[in-house]
């Protein structure tokens, strides 16, 4: 008893002056209050979180090992949790779930021997509920995600740019740190020079599209103190110029009392028009504008989209200089269109849902018709379990593509990145990034067999998104064009109440290069290392003390290729997200993503997933970039 008290002296008198602050959004998942003590432990320990605010003021007592909620305050039942080995560890650490702006206040971490308390941490947590809103069009380069704190930090803050389990950009030691960055927003993302100085913590976010739209956090690790900042970002379409007009024009007509007969004239006159499907990799398609009103000979047809000019027919004949890139020598009209009144556009290798709007104009510039056609261009998908050793992107054409010789196959990801070259007869593996080396293969002759299927190995959830193949001569025409939808999936993974241990599967190809480096990390709400695999041997210091010995894997990983993971007495606290990568110097060779869950069945091999609960929805976001 005096020695504790003695220590309890000490520890005070060191204590940091300040409570640390904590903050989070209500709406999140969970929030950790953290508590680590390395001080003597009493006989009989008690370690208990309390709220002065409160009355009761208990939060969450544990004696010995064992949670003891008898005197805990009602507001706080069922969402409380700590380690079962906090003794042990020393982690006296808090998991409050589902906070609300209730929850704001003061709290503190104690331990007491029965009689004496000593007090290890204060936490003023500050539950938010305002975010900072974005929203951009497309056609915009980059995005400022505004983050701002008070100027002069610290030397050791750290800044942690996040969206769901995936990180956007990491910076710390004064320096940005990109290792752990998703590849989708590789190359994408910048931050001010000078922050730390400033407290002007914004994400430059580069190329935004659609796929961009969600949530970000920014997290401040500033001293002991947690900070964040919430930004919600929406990337529209533009909304076209002529629906604009549109509107004007019905609401000064409905100002003015025009009748609802004229008004119902119009919104036809501007808006009626054809929808058209089509399979992405179709040779052509016709976009249909049909009038039996005979127009002037000397009338002006124009083809647009929200882009541009698409096809322009003026004095007889198509003026390709005035149309948009995208859609040279795709396009074509018939002869004599204006003496038939079939305005109709054969569009070439569709690959985009779009809208196009048909007008016919007068010598005066006076429109006389407008059509719109909405095109869309169905992509297929391809699904499969993030693990597997191959996937194929499917495109086989009937079409004999002319000039087989000097033809040049191209597919590429969302960003453009060169994904696999044919050319000259052969594979062109120095065209493709580096990210896709002895990643991809494509069948012998393509061109000849019309099969111009990619095979892709080891995909990740890195590789979901859209890919875009292009079949082209030596002057850049298309001769070819298909769209492919990959989606790598989570796998799912069940852990049934009270079980001793649940496996992580990951089996892949064996003989895997023996200076490569295996991670198993949990990534939800950030990420930790469970278990670290490196130069043939276990690093249990590499990992973080949540896992200490609760993780194995079996002998020689890399030469059988079983890279799962067993994860020992495993809690409610344990379910999440969790990947795997493994990793040769700076190059990610394999990578999976599995979600575990208490009563989910493992996805099998197939796909086909038994017994899941309709509370989950382990999809992961779309990602744009490749491994």
């Amino acid at each position: 008893m005096k020695m504790f008290v003695v220590f309890v002296i000490l520890l005070h008198v060191s204590q940091h002056a300040l409570a640390v602050v904590v903050e989070v959004y209500e709406g999140e998942r969970s929030v950790l209050l953290s508590c680590q003590f390395s001080g003597f432990i009493p006989e009989h320990p008690a370690v208990m979180w309390t709220c002065s605010d409160l009355h009761p003021k208990s939060l969450h007592l544990q004696r010995e090992g064992k949670d003891d909620l008898g005197g805990q305050n009602q507001r706080y039942s069922g969402r409380t949790s700590m380690r079962p080995d906090a003794l042990d560890t020393g982690d006296f650490s808090l998991t409050l779930r589902k906070p609300t702006k209730t929850d704001s206040g003061a709290y503190t971490c104690s331990i007491s021997d029965g009689g004496d308390e000593l007090k290890v941490t204060d936490i003023q947590l500050q539950v938010k509920d305002d975010q900072e809103e974005v929203t951009m069009w497309k056609t915009s380069d980059f995005i400022i995600l505004p983050c701002k704190t008070k100027p002069e930090l610290p030397e050791g803050s750290r800044v942690e740019w996040t969206r769901s389990d995936r990180v956007v950009h990491v910076y710390s030691n004064r320096s940005d740190h990109l290792k752990n960055q998703d590849d989708i927003y590789c190359g994408r993302t910048k931050m001010n020079k000078d922050l730390l100085r400033t407290g002007d913590l914004s994400l430059t976010l580069k190329y935004p599209t659609e796929r961009d739209s969600g949530g970000y956090i920014c997290t401040i690790y500033r001293d002991k103190d947690i900070l964040r900042q919430k930004v919600v970002l929406q990337v529209k379409e533009p909304f076209p110029s002529w629906a604009t007009v549109l509107l004007v024009l019905l609401g000064l007509l409905v100002l003015l009392g025009i009748s609802g007969g004229l008004i119902s004239y119009l919104r036809h006159y501007f808006m009626s028009g054809y929808k058209v499907e089509v399979d992405s990799g179709m040779e052509s398609v016709l976009l249909p504008c049909k009038t039996t009103v005979r127009l002037p000979e000397d009338g002006k047809v124009e083809w647009t989209d929200k882009n541009g000019k698409v096809h322009v027919y003026e004095n007889g004949s198509d003026k390709p200089e005035y149309q948009h890139p995208d859609f040279k020598a795709r396009t074509k009209m018939r002869k004599n269109l204006l003496m038939l009144g079939d305005f109709s556009l054969t569009l070439k290798y569709p690959t985009i849902t779009n809208t196009y709007t048909c007008t016919i104009y007068s010598r005066e510039g006076n429109i006389l018709m407008k059509k719109h056609v909405k095109l869309t261009v169905k992509v297929p998908q391809v699904e499969v379990d993030s693990g597997v050793e191959f996937v194929q992107l499917p495109f086989k054409t009937s079409s004999k593509v002319p000039l087989l010789d000097i033809a040049t196959i191209e597919w590429t990801n969302m960003y453009n990145t060169k994904v696999h070259v044919y050319q000259k007869s052969s594979d062109q593996p120095e065209e493709q990034d580096k990210i896709y080396t002895e990643r991809t293969k494509m069948n012998e002759d393509p061109l000849k067999t019309g099969d111009l299927s990619l095979t892709l190995k080891y995909p990740t959830d890195g590789n979901t998104g859209i890919y875009t193949c292009i079949v082209y001569d030596t002057k850049k025409n298309i001769l070819l064009k298909k769209k492919v939808e990959l989606r790598v999936k989570d796998c799912l993974v069940e852990v049934k109440e009270g079980a001793e241990s649940v496996e992580l599967p990951f089996k892949t190809t064996g003989n895997l290069p023996e200076d490569a480096t295996v991670e198993w990390e949990y990534c939800e709400p950030e990420c930790r290392k469970v278990h670290v695999y490196e130069k043939r041997s276990d690093q249990p210091d590499k990992k973080d003390e949540e896992y200490r010995d609760r993780t194995s894997m079996n002998e020689d990983p890399l030469k059988t290729g079983d890279l799962s993971l067993t994860l020992k007495h495993p809690t409610e606290r344990d379910n999440g997200r969790y990947r795997c990568e493994v990793k040769s110097g700076c190059k990610l060779l394999r990578r999976k993503m599995l979600f575990l869950k208490g009563r989910v069945q493992v996805q099998d091999q197939t796909g086909d997933i038994r017994n899941r609960s309709s509370s989950i929805d382990p999809t992961p976001l779309m990602a744009d970039q490749s491994v």
